[in-house]
């Protein structure tokens, strides 16, 4: 039977979600893809939206070891250009990802259509990943967010009516942010 997703946000656009495989618990990094039971989960936990940039389902890939290795240089690429947006050594990473894919534009019966070509198959989630990157960027690159809480690595896509969203989650870490500040006050009044 196949393991849970642990991670504390999933469902993200698939770039902030390929990101959000490394996050803390009580204190400690975690990673989802130290192996390719994570790199599973992933896959599985992003079947859907990937197959909706890609053009089809992912599949299992043929060289596992080669896919965990494409997606580690991606999230590695997107973490530095959410990091530092614009920072030309992060858009050459971004770019360097985007280089083993490519969108084919054709003509069917049923109308036109496109699709993603690779290569290298094992580069596509990756490639997914940075492709859905630059649609973020298309639609509101203002609504990609970290996490306020200063011990959160995890990204979001602010999807709030009036894009003032500051915490991947507001029953773990807005919850924990409300109960510091209660607890400094508390502190303070005592003093």
């Amino acid at each position: 039977m196949p393991s849970a997703d642990p991670r504390p946000l999933v469902g993200e656009p698939v770039s902030l979600d390929l990101m959000n495989t490394r996050w803390n618990s009580h204190g400690q990094p975690q990673d989802l893809l130290t192996g390719t039971e994570g790199m599973d989960i992933w896959l599985r936990s992003n079947d859907e939206r990937l197959a909706g940039v890609i053009g089809r389902p992912v599949g299992t890939p043929a060289d596992p070891r080669a896919m965990m290795d494409a997606l580690l240089t991606a999230r590695d690429a997107l973490a530095a250009a959410v990091r530092e947006p614009g920072n030309p050594e992060a858009v050459r990473q971004v770019d360097a990802v985007l280089a083993h894919g490519r969108i084919r534009a054709a003509l069917t019966p049923e109308g036109p259509t496109e699709s993603a070509e690779f290569e290298d198959p094992a580069w596509a989630p990756a490639w997914a990943a940075a492709y859905d990157y630059l649609r973020l960027l298309r639609t509101a690159p203002d609504r990609i967010r970290a996490c306020a809480h200063p011990r959160c690595v995890v990204h979001f896509f602010d999807t709030s009516r009036n894009g003032t969203r500051r915490w991947c989650s507001m029953a773990g870490c807005g919850n924990r942010a409300k109960a510091s500040r209660h607890y400094a006050r508390a502190r303070d009044e005592r003093a």
